[in-house]
């Protein structure tokens, strides 16, 4: 296979699928560029080595169709002084980029906009239901123009390198499908995705005990193949933020306003028995901190977690939880991060989550291999000023949760082969 230490890139256009789906604010700033930070290495070394840059990403979900709040236009400048040029090109038409990628010199950058304004990034049929009878052949046909796109996309350069794994977990047009039209000699994992394959292993092949997994978030659903896999690999795992109150809605108690799947309270009883069955220490918020709306500066108080009063709602973890997470992760050799506590981004509502990552951190200090995975999780280390107390920050969510669930990954099986 090969590798971008070994390629030659002098007088070659790469075009590399990066992870740019930064988060910005009402006015297109980005708000955390961790992203654009983690793509540098690679970005630099092809530029370094006098190759011409084609940077291709997406950002949000458009939903293949063009929408202005999704462009990628508003991170040009951003994308500029992060790689320490004095211009990003931009191309308006991702799948029409042909002239300005041939006039792409050494040493020049240019971004292709969102490749998601197309369905055939995603290759999914659009405007049709799974249960309706066409459905097969419209997939059938979207398949091909996946096939289409990414040859487009393919033209455009000498090299593909793959330095996405926010994506890697797709089956899409740029992170899989492109390199079937580049031979095994002009194809390439970047230095991101080296990183975070090598990360992944660090946690599945020498996992040091105890293990503890912390997962967050609003949605069991969302979580429970990851769960329950889990399971049989954890010694303790932490469940915390919104899916708590499917918890305790599952026993009975009273939750209030706090968000719920009420179609889910079966398979929330059913994690409790498989972690019994494991003998995994299942560890949950006894209590929480509520409010009267979802709001920073709404009226606060502290309930127990199954007895939250009509009108009020659970939106952070509350302080006997906070110890009790603590306590859990002390004295863990090997901890994954995948989620927040509560809704951290208001100020009022983020000690859960600070409490989380300071004692990941303590533990890190303290020899354990710590691996912090998906935007929210990294959000939170960043805003606790955490970062450089944590062994390894990923940058895939679903990607990182895809891979330790033991999931072959598109995107780097495209690559290796």
């Amino acid at each position: 296979m090969m590798t971008i230490d070994n390629y030659k890139f002098a007088g070659k256009k790469a075009i590399v699928r990066v992870d740019f789906n930064v988060p910005l604010d009402e006015n297109g700033n980005i708000t955390d560029d961790t992203r654009i930070r983690g793509a540098l290495p690679t970005l630099k070394h092809i530029l370094d080595e006098g190759g011409a840059l084609i940077i291709m990403s997406h950002m949000g979900k458009p939903k293949g169709k063009v929408a202005a709040k999704y462009s990628l236009g508003q991170i040009k400048d951003a994308v500029a002084k992060a790689l320490g040029v004095a211009e990003v090109k931009f191309a308006p038409d991702c799948a029409k980029a042909q002239a300005e990628a041939a006039a792409l010199k050494a040493g020049e950058v240019l971004l292709l906009e969102n490749l998601r304004f197309y369905p055939e990034e995603e290759g999914k049929p659009v405007g049709i239901e799974k249960e309706d009878p066409a459905y097969e052949a419209a997939k059938k046909e979207m398949k091909a123009r996946q096939k289409d796109f990414a040859k487009v996309l393919a033209s455009y350069a000498d090299c593909y390198v793959m330095d996405a794994f926010g994506t890697a977990h797709r089956k899409h047009a740029s992170t899989a499908v492109i390199a079937d039209y580049f031979d095994a000699d002009n194809k390439m994992l970047g230095y991101l995705m080296e990183k975070e394959v090598k990360a992944v292993d660090n946690v599945l092949s020498d996992i040091k005990r105890p293990f503890i997994a912390i997962m967050g978030g609003s949605k069991v659903s969302s979580k429970i193949g990851i769960i329950e896999n889990l399971l049989g690999k954890v010694d303790k795992l932490i469940l915390c933020g919104g899916m708590t109150y499917t918890f305790a809605k599952a026993h009975g108690g009273e939750i209030g306003e706090s968000i719920v799947e009420m179609d889910k309270l079966d398979v929330a009883l059913g994690v409790e028995e498989l972690a019994k069955k494991n003998g995994v220490e299942l560890v949950m918020a006894p209590d929480a901190i509520i409010a009267d709306d979802f709001s920073n500066n709404a009226n606060t108080k502290v309930a127990p977690s199954n007895a939250i009063p009509a009108g009020w709602q659970g939106l952070d973890a509350g302080p006997e939880a906070q110890k009790k997470f603590a306590a859990a992760i002390k004295g863990c050799k090997t901890i994954l991060w995948n989620g927040p506590a509560g809704v951290f981004e208001f100020d009022n509502f983020c000690a859960g989550s600070r409490a989380i990552g300071e004692a990941i951190a303590e533990a890190t200090d303290n020899g354990a291999f710590s691996l912090i995975g998906g935007g929210d999780s990294v959000a939170c280390v960043n805003k606790f000023g955490l970062a450089d107390r944590v062994s390894y920050i990923s940058t895939g969510g679903g990607a990182l949760l895809e891979a330790i669930e033991g999931k072959v990954l598109p995107g780097v099986a495209a690559i290796k082969g």
